[in-house]
Order: structure tokens, then sequence, then C-alpha cells
């Protein structure tokens, strides 16, 4: 299948699969206001007004204000400049570091030797790091590097790369006996180009879908440690810091200043969910196929429709 094919295919699955489409439009909403967050905001991000606290949702404040008079709405649209950042960066390092290791793990694992052992030592580092709970490692990481973004980033590539060290390990593992692999060693081709030409461009698919779902769980937990004050700096916008902020005023009935930023996480993180949902069906030939067939099912009762008007 060309590259035509593929987007020609794409487009079409988008039409059997509507959920697929809706994820790519929240991930698309996201980023564009992100980007364009400056030309949309009818008011500063950081700047306080302490005539304007805690106003309800109207016409002047989309969403309201908070306890110190900033503008939901405005600082809502600009979070996604810091948490899609920190997520996405987070969650590129942990996959090139854990897809390297785990294509060598799973390359060199088999058999005796100093490189199997090495192997089985990455492994057990692998095991010792998801022993521990996944926001108490990241609190732990901050409290040892101090509270920066760059320390959010790391602590979302520490406690992701395990997941692709042991991804890459099991697919390289189930490509490595393939009579092509065996074939090019046979020839003398030597292990690096064999793991970079015929390996891990097969092995890759599922990393590509585990992407995605990644980025959603590192904007939540880049929330989640900004929420108890372990992440962004305030008065930085980002959702979880204005939950946090706006979460004592629910009590008393001021529920705006935490709910739209919650919104606004929730519906970001189920849209990467369901691009990861979509890039795993592309992926994988056996849900390849059944979009396929949906594909002409569909079109089967399209044609079926057509002919009943024309009165065939």
């Amino acid at each position: 299948m060309g590259l035509n094919g593929r987007w020609r295919f794409f487009a079409r699955s988008l039409a059997v699969r509507p959920r697929f489409a809706v994820g790519y439009g929240l991930v698309a909403l996201a980023v564009l206001l992100g980007l364009f967050a400056p030309l949309i905001a009818p008011y500063s991000p950081i700047e306080a007004n302490s005539r304007a606290f805690l106003q309800p949702p109207g016409p002047a404040h989309w969403f309201g204000t908070d306890s110190v008079g900033m503008d939901i709405f405005s600082r809502a649209i600009y979070a996604p400049r810091i948490d899609l950042t920190i997520a996405v960066l987070g969650t590129l390092l942990s996959a090139c570091v854990g897809t390297t290791l785990g294509a060598l793990v799973g390359f060199y694992s088999a058999g005796r030797g100093p490189r199997a052992w090495l192997c089985n030592s990455v492994m057990r580092a692998a095991d010792v790091l998801q022993a521990f709970p996944v926001f108490v490692f990241a609190i732990a990481l901050v409290a040892v590097l101090g509270q920066s973004i760059q320390t959010v980033v790391l602590a979302i590539a520490f406690v992701n790369m395990p997941i692709y060290l042991r991804l890459m390990r099991s697919q390289v593992q189930g490509i490595r006996s393939m009579r092509y692999v065996e074939a090019a060693q046979v020839a003398g081709v030597a292990d690096h180009v064999i793991l970079r030409r015929h390996i891990v461009p097969n092995a890759i698919a599922p990393v590509l879908a585990q992407l995605s779902v990644n980025v959603g769980w590192g904007i939540l937990l880049t929330a989640a440690l900004s929420f108890v004050g372990a992440g962004v700096r305030a008065p930085t916008p980002e959702w979880g810091s204005m939950i946090a902020s706006g979460f004592q005023n629910v009590a008393t009935g001021q529920w705006w200043p935490s709910l739209f930023p919650g919104l606004s996480l929730a519906v970001t993180v189920f849209g990467f969910s369901l691009v990861g949902a979509s890039i795993e069906a592309f992926s994988d030939p056996v849900r390849r196929q059944d979009l396929a067939a949906a594909m002409e099912r569909r079109a089967a009762r399209s044609a079926g429709r057509q002919l009943v008007k024309a009165g065939i």
C-alpha cells in the first residue's frame, strides 16, 4: 500500500470509526489553542485583578475568575502550552531511551555470557523502577532534583521508560527468530544494521500506539504534581495548579475555578487515548483487516441505499 493508499485508508477509517475522528479533533483543538492562545485569550493569563476576584461565568469572563481575579478562560487556553510541552518531551525522552534499550536487550538476551548478564541486569533495574508507585516516584524525583519544569520532564521520562523497554524487548524477541533475520546473520550483516533495517522498523508499531497514550498520562502526571505543589510554579497557567487553587472555594459555592480547568484536562487526555486506539488499530494487521471489512460493509450499504433511491 503506497502513501496515497495509506492516506485514503486513514480517511475512510475515520468515517467508519467516528470516535477516532473525535480523538484527532480534540488533540488538534488543544494544540491549536496552545499555539494561538495570545490571539484568542481576552486577558493576560498571569495578571491579577483584585476588583474582579471570584466572578462567576458571564459575558465579561466566560469561565469566571479565580480567587485573585485572573481570567480562567485565558489561563485554560494558555495551559496546553505548558502541559503538552512537558508531556510530549517527557514521553519522547522515555520512548527514545526505552526503545533503544529494549531493542538491545531483546536482541542480545538469548544465550549466556556478559551480554546476556548485562541484559538481565537492565531488566532487573526496570523491575525496581516499576516497583515504586508512579506518583510517589515522581514526587521523590522532584524532591531530589528540585521543583522545575525540567524535573517534571525527567520524572515523566523515568516512570514511562520501563514500559517502552518491555514493549520493545518483547517485540524484538519475537522478530529475532524470523528467517529473514537469520538469513541476514548468516550473510554476515552487522548486528546494528540488522537492528536498524530489519528488526526495529517491524517492531516499532506498538511503541507508536503507546506514545499517544503516554502523552495523555504525562499530562495527568504533570497536573497531579502541580496539584500537590510539586510541579509547575504559580502563576504559570497550568491545569493542575488551577484546579488546586480553586479547590478550596468549591465548598463555598465557587465551583468554576476548578471545574473548567478539570474539564479541559479530562477532554484533552480523552482525545489522546482515542488517538492511541486509532494508531493501534492502524498498526495491528488483525484490527486493520476488521477496519477494511467495516469499510466494505459501509460501502455496500451505501450502494444499496442508492439503488433503492433510484428504484432499481
